[in-house]
């Protein structure tokens, strides 16, 4: 599958807990951005990328769908 549509044109900065596991939307359908809510599955998206973290920390996520780095934005929606 393909990313679909871009969530957004800027990333969110997200208060991230240690040892919690988060999905993030990979195919921009999510009206819960950055975060997967599951409409991939009847829009055809792509899964979510699902990740955590060892240390509590702020963290700017990608809602553009094009870092190369996902989930974490890499600057790839000013391109």
């Amino acid at each position: 599958m393909e990313n679909n549509i871009r969530g957004g044109d800027a990333p969110i900065a997200c208060d991230l807990e240690a040892g919690k596991n988060y999905a993030w939307c990979s195919c921009g359908h999510s009206a819960d951005q950055p975060f997967c809510n599951g409409n991939h599955k009847k829009e055809g998206g792509t899964n979510p990328v699902i990740f955590s973290v060892e240390e509590a920390k702020e963290a700017y996520l990608c809602t553009c769908k094009q870092t190369g780095n996902p989930p974490y934005c890499d600057g790839s929606h000013k391109n």
